[in-house]
């Protein structure tokens, strides 16, 4: 049978009638997958920075007396966890995290491995920066290491790679716990000042409950640690000068001047910010503060951090001129000397 031309052209557009809404539909259905009114699910990506070079940290466990091999980015998270409470505002966090991996990346950079057991790079204690490792931290918070270890990891995770630096080089970014409302010039404390320690205000740390403190120690003991006497009028010295964090500088005792930081080694105080009566055969010494002062208070931090400042606010506010810049390179020059 022949076809006629018009029935033939009847038959092609049947068969595009049928094929044509299949054809728009066929895209849309692997998408329709959610339920009833709601947009389907798909991934949330989250943005994490780069970690650099695989390097790891040798920690020397005080404890143990052995090594310990730990990737450099968990060994950061194991600082921040043993140096900051999980409690503090994320941004605090994240600065902290900041100031354990600049510290670390100087460290490793550095050629002086003094007073370090061979082969370690740090200590696990206040000496350089004190580190625990997960199980110690299991032990540590129990119920609650979970939640813990999932917000401090997610800090590190965010800020993976940065450190602080001056003029291209990682910094000594010290920190302590809370300041008298100042924190202090390094000048104050170390021999030589770095331009980037220098003092600022820092109100947030009054809420601090480590702000005020008081130490009770006998007449004699007092004498005896600082070498000096006593008269018996209640008068102990007088404060010649003080530094530009509002902390003691130097004391005269009878005679003898004695410096703000020499007082806080000798009698274990909590700050340089101290003041003192005589009460019968008793010194009753009262502080403000917690620490040496330079640096990042981490209360402070916390403070910031609650009132809505982020991390690089934080850290560019308790250090002066810094940058927050990728250790890639400088992680390099580690890898390339072993």
């Amino acid at each position: 049978m022949k076809w006629k031309p018009f029935m033939v052209l009847g038959a092609i557009l049947f068969v595009v009638t049928l094929i044509i809404p299949s054809l728009l539909v066929i895209p849309f259905m692997e998408k329709v997958n959610g339920r009833l009114g709601e947009a389907s699910e798909s991934p949330i990506k989250t943005t994490e920075a780069s970690p650099g070079p695989s390097v790891d940290v040798v920690v020397y466990r005080t404890g143990k007396k052995d090594l310990e091999k730990v990737p450099l980015e968990e060994y950061v998270a194991g600082v921040v966890a043993a140096e900051m409470p999980a409690e503090f505002e994320e941004e605090a966090l994240k600065a902290q995290a900041l100031t354990a991996r600049t510290y670390i990346v100087k460290q490793m950079l550095s050629e002086s491995k003094l007073g370090l057991p061979e082969g370690a790079m740090v200590l696990d204690t206040t000496a350089y920066q004190v580190y625990k490792n997960k199980d110690e931290l299991r032990r540590q918070w129990g119920t609650d290491y979970k939640w813990k270890m999932d917000k401090i990891e997610t800090a590190v995770k965010t800020t993976a790679g940065k450190i602080l630096t001056y003029e291209g080089a990682p910094i000594d970014a010290t920190f302590f716990s809370t300041s008298n409302g100042y924190t202090e010039n390094s000048d104050a404390i170390w021999t030589h000042g770095l331009p980037y320690l220098t003092s600022v205000e820092s109100p947030w740390d009054k809420k601090s409950p480590k702000f005020e403190g008081q130490k009770v120690i006998p007449k004699t003991e007092f004498e005896q640690k600082l070498g000096v006497k006593l008269t018996d009028e209640g008068t102990i010295g007088k404060v010649v000068s003080r530094t530009a964090g509002k902390r003691v500088a130097i004391v005269n005792i009878n005679g003898k001047e004695i410096s703000g930081k020499d007082i806080r080694e000798k009698l274990a105080l909590k700050s340089t910010d101290f003041d003192w009566k005589q009460t019968g055969n008793q010194i009753i010494i009262t502080t403000k503060g917690y620490g040496h002062g330079v640096g990042m208070s981490q209360y402070g931090a916390n403070g910031m951090a609650k009132e809505g400042n982020k991390y690089e606010d934080i850290v560019k506010y308790y250090y002066k001129g810094i940058e927050v810049s990728q250790s890639d390179s400088l992680l390099s020059k580690v890898v390339a000397k072993k």
